[in-house]
């Protein structure tokens, strides 16, 4: 900001809920409005915060080339600061699995500022955040609002409010020039068209498909004839996640990633109950999620594991060893992540074991490789780039 002083402008949309400042960084004054929103998960705020900041440098060395098509950059700096200073202790490293969930922060659904009530009511929405979120894009009504988010294993990915013609290829070839595999089953949007690798189009909200897309800040920009792209990129690679030839057994497997689940959170509820006694009645933000992760652990694989899905459920797509692979780390990240927010809460010989084993068998599992970060920011920033320059019109 102060290197392109008459550029850039820096002022606070609101407050979060513990009082510190919601940052937005606008850089230019055009009249056709991006939004750039980072840290809209606790646990993915770093990169998204040093990949804005690579971004808004970029947008402001073109205007100082004279290069100003008409457009004005914002950037939400971190739309959640509350939660991502509950991960800060991992910034300094190691840059492990083990170091990771050290310490580890998600907040539970209904704390996370992108997620809108059911009935869609800003008004009613409990989070500061969320409101100040929705102000921003109801008062700019970018042709295009960027989420910044990231996963701990796999692979990236774009999801898409609406298709953009030549998003799959840019996406790809960054990639590609990266060592970084393109997440080509991506179970978060896992029956969502996808029109290439590592790109997925979000069904309209009215589709059960979309899932909680159909009720996130996401949708919002629809209202105004914007797309939203959610931008994910990974900390550790899984060149699994990016095969997409047919699994040799995928019927075998999601029942043996299906039965994990339902076997691990339980472990975690258990040392929970045991606890409670000790905790007399305390709250806190990790508790609340750890509670909400262990209630819901019986549903969370009835869309895919056949042993619990309902016979009317719609039928799976072709099982590639990509889609098997997000299904089966995600299976396994959850447990993983209550466990690691239960031992923050009370480092009990129990469950730091829990957090331990787990931590060793992700790896086994998967043999991730780290990804550095100037690696990570870069895939993210251009396909940010990519996203808005494939815009229609």
């Amino acid at each position: 900001m102060q290197s392109h002083p008459g550029i850039c402008q820096m002022g606070a949309v609101g407050r979060s809920r513990m009082g510190r400042p919601l940052l937005m960084l606008t850089v230019g004054r055009g009249a056709r409005n991006v939004l750039v929103v980072a840290g809209p998960h606790a646990n993915e705020a770093a990169v998204g915060g040093a990949t804005v900041l690579r971004l808004a440098g970029q947008i402001a060395e073109r205007h100082e080339r004279g290069e100003d098509d008409g457009s004005a950059w914002h950037f939400l700096l971190c739309i959640d600061p509350d939660g991502a200073a509950l991960n800060e202790r991992w910034l300094p490293g190691p840059y492990t699995l083990r170091g990771h969930y050290e310490h580890f922060f998600r907040p539970c659904a209904a704390e996370q500022p992108e997620w809108l009530p059911p009935d869609g009511e800003v008004a009613s929405a409990a989070l500061p955040e969320t409101r100040a979120l929705v102000g921003v894009l109801d008062r700019l009504r970018p042709v295009l609002q960027c989420s910044l988010h990231g996963i701990d294993v796999g692979g990236s990915f774009v999801q898409l409010t609406s298709d953009i013609p030549g998003v799959p290829e840019r996406i790809g070839k960054s990639a590609a020039e990266l060592d970084i595999p393109l997440e080509s089953g991506a179970s978060d949007a896992f029956q969502w068209p996808s029109p290439g690798p590592g790109v997925y189009v979000m069904p309209p909200v009215s589709d059960p498909a979309a899932g909680d897309g159909a009720h996130s800040t996401w949708a919002r920009a629809q209202r105004y004839d914007g797309v939203t792209a959610v931008v994910e990129v990974p900390m550790w690679a899984c060149d699994r996640s990016a095969d997409t030839t047919p699994h040799p057994a995928p019927d075998q497997a999601l029942r043996a990633a299906g039965a994990a689940l339902r076997r691990n959170l339980p472990t975690v509820a258990r040392a929970l109950h045991r606890m409670d006694p000790e905790l007399g009645g305390a709250d806190g933000p990790m508790l609340r999620t750890v509670r909400e992760l262990v209630a819901i652990g019986p549903r969370l694989s009835a869309e895919w594991d056949p042993a619990v899905r309902p016979p009317d459920a719609a039928p799976l797509p072709a099982m590639t060893t990509a889609r098997v692979t997000s299904i089966e780390v995600y299976a396994q990240r959850v447990p993983l992540r209550a466990a690691a927010m239960l031992r923050r809460i009370a480092a009990v010989p129990c469950v730091t074991r829990l957090v331990d084993e787990w931590c060793e068998a992700y790896e086994r599992a998967y043999r991730p490789r780290w990804v550095p970060v100037a690696d990570q920011v870069e895939q993210q920033a251009r396909s940010v780039i990519a996203v808005y320059e494939e815009l229609p019109g």
